[in-house]
């Protein structure tokens, strides 16, 4: 069996229920938060957490437990189901409200952990490279909806995806409203030239905990990475190009709306990066 805390409770995954009034459901209204589990320690706990309560605090929701309480929430959570390597889900809604918007008229939020045993997500692909499709719909605007806001609203992704999957990709790349690259439905991206690495700004993307490890990592082993705005050219000429997230990992991108990119196949940077990450994850974290 597997169990859900909901709102201080272990409740059974089959009956873990939220009420069809709340403004999660209704609205998006609420925020989220991606974490792994690798021979049980969990990955950066403490920075996934306090993202969490960063994107809670951007839209004024407050959080009915501390920091503290909710990282021991997540690892009892493990601990009642077993699970030594997982994929983990704290989610926070604005909590029961009526059919108007104001969330004024939640009177407590709704908080949610939920884990589950997780494979590769790209599963052989990380060996021959995913298919990308840069997208047709732009990244949520900063001054609209800033992507740095992990919120329940997943929309403009979910669109992103449908039209990756429609072209016969694996991954969508997004661009932001003036034409930069942004990132990818569900990841950060990276593109090498010439022996460096680049990756975009994070003011039109998400800032990723991966993303920050792989760059730690890259450090640590001389490679140069640097934040830069990046076009369209910059992937079609790329010589690699990588997206790092909770879920996906470290994952090479070997072909781009038909262009080829690192002879295809996965290139020597990214396979390395790859198994310096998989180090990374697998000796530190917080112990279950």
């Amino acid at each position: 069996m597997s169990w859900v805390y909901l709102d201080g409770k272990f409740v059974p995954a089959e009956e873990a229920a939220v009420s069809v009034y709340d403004h999660g459901l209704l609205y998006g209204d609420g925020v989220f938060e991606g974490i792994r589990a690798y021979n049980g320690r969990v990955f950066r706990l403490e920075e996934h957490v306090k993202r969490l309560y960063d994107s809670a605090k951007a839209i004024m929701l407050d959080i009915p437990m501390t920091q503290e309480e909710m990282c021991d929430a997540i690892l009892e959570t493990l601990r009642k189901n077993g699970l030594t390597d997982a994929y983990i889900r704290p989610l926070v809604t604005r909590g029961v409200g009526d059919l108007g918007l104001d969330p004024r008229k939640c009177a407590r939020p709704t908080v949610m952990v939920i884990s589950q045993k997780w494979d590769a997500m790209y599963g052989d692909l990380y060996e021959v490279g995913l298919t990308a499709i840069t997208v047709t719909v732009r990244r949520n605007s900063p001054a609209a909806l800033p992507p740095n806001i992990k919120s329940l609203n997943y929309l403009n992704n979910i669109l992103a995806k449908i039209e990756a999957n429609v072209k016969g990709g694996n991954e969508a790349i997004f661009l932001d409203d003036v034409g930069n690259v942004s990132e990818g439905s569900g990841d950060n991206i990276f593109v090498v030239k010439d022996g460096k690495i680049f990756t975009p700004h994070t003011m039109n993307n998400l800032k990723g905990i991966t993303r920050i490890a792989v760059i730690e990592v890259a450090e640590a082993r001389g490679y140069s990475i640097e934040e830069v705005n990046l076009g369209i050219f910059d992937l079609y000429t790329a010589d690699e190009i990588f997206v790092t997230g909770t879920a996906a990992e470290v994952a090479p991108v070997t072909k781009i709306d038909g262009r080829i990119i690192s002879g295809g196949k996965p290139g020597p940077i990214a396979k390395d990066l790859i198994e310096g990450f998989k180090e990374m994850t697998m000796t530190t974290g917080t112990p279950i």
